[in-house]
């Protein structure tokens, strides 16, 4: 089975079977679902870099899966994940600083964030975007589509 290979790897420090191994369990892939589980996987691979580990980590700190509810804890996780390119890390940075999660509400950063993950392939956003620039000035529409355009991401 995929766990019995991937246990010894990820045992070793591999960071894709960490993940890996932390998707089987916070899901119940393959595996009892077990968040705690998952949880101690995705840190193990988070830690090395891994953006998707970052990722998910971050989504278990802002839902209190396998850990308490945490949403500076899930902030730091996401920007790493964000940070490198992300596309689901962006769209979900997008969504607290929409909604003030963890941090002041900010419209120019979660337009920010919601151009990237868009034009980094997530998809059905771009009507999330149109709602979010009517609560916006052409102003801070264009601060934050500045901003986009001149975001570099960072390597692991």
């Amino acid at each position: 089975t995929a766990y019995s290979l991937l246990l010894p790897l990820a045992e070793q420090g591999h960071a894709s079977a960490q993940f890996n191994l932390g998707f089987m369990y916070a899901y119940g892939g393959g595996v009892p679902q077990d968040y705690k589980e998952g949880v101690k996987w995705f840190r193990l691979s988070a830690e090395q870099g891994n953006a998707s580990a970052q990722f998910n980590l971050g989504f278990m700190y802002a839902s209190g899966k396998g850990v308490p509810k945490d949403y500076k804890e899930a902030l730091r996780f996401l920007r790493l994940s964000a940070k490198q390119g992300y596309a689901k890390a962006q769209n979900y940075l997008s969504f607290m600083y929409y909604k003030g999660l963890g941090i002041p509400k900010d419209y120019v950063l979660a337009h920010m964030w919601l151009n990237l993950a868009i034009s980094n392939g997530i998809e059905g956003k771009v009507k999330n975007r149109d709602g979010l620039e009517k609560k916006m000035s052409p102003q801070q529409i264009e601060k934050a589509q500045e901003m986009a355009r001149n975001w570099k991401p960072t390597k692991k």
